[in-house]
């Protein structure tokens, strides 16, 4: 009886292991969406001020991989892949996108629920709509295994009004 009970707990243990490591492993990292960051917040469609459309491609490229914007504007990107193999679109500071990097490597088929971030497959489109609430640059990058390493970056250059 005193191995069955041992048996249980072991089995016990390993299922909340186990349910632990696939809530990271999915890495649904969704946080308070409303939040300003150090890059600005997630936009509201209806106050978008115009239409960003970045192309992502195969050769690790975005097209256009600099764009100007106004700080205090709300940006609606209309993200195609038009590669054949997925690709994503992650806005963030370096520090982030660094952070982030390592998370991807560690766990490559992480789901993303943020407003800042959007994976697509080969053909599909998606948005992402975001305000830019503060000058400077903000980065982009592609973080699946090997993209970014490869040159799929560019920046979001905000301006003062």
């Amino acid at each position: 009886m005193k191995f069955a009970k041992f048996v249980s707990s072991i089995i016990a243990v390993a299922s909340i292991a186990a349910i632990s490591t696939g809530a990271l492993a999915s890495g649904n990292h969704a946080g308070g969406h409303d939040e300003e960051s150090a890059i600005g917040k997630a936009g509201v469609a209806a106050k978008a001020t115009r239409t960003v459309t970045v192309e992502m491609a195969d050769n690790m490229r975005y097209t256009p991989s600099e764009i100007q914007v106004k700080k205090g504007e709300t940006i609606r990107f209309v993200v195609k892949n038009v590669g054949k193999v997925r690709h994503e679109l992650s806005l963030g500071t370096e520090k982030e996108l660094l952070e982030h990097l390592e998370q991807m490597k560690k766990f490559p088929g992480m789901e993303h629920d943020e407003p800042s971030k959007i994976t697509l497959d080969s053909g599909k489109q998606g948005e992402i709509v975001w305000q830019f609430t503060k000058a400077g640059t903000v980065n982009f990058a592609c973080l699946m295994p090997g993209h970014y390493e490869a040159g799929m970056k560019g920046q979001v250059k905000v301006g003062a009004k």
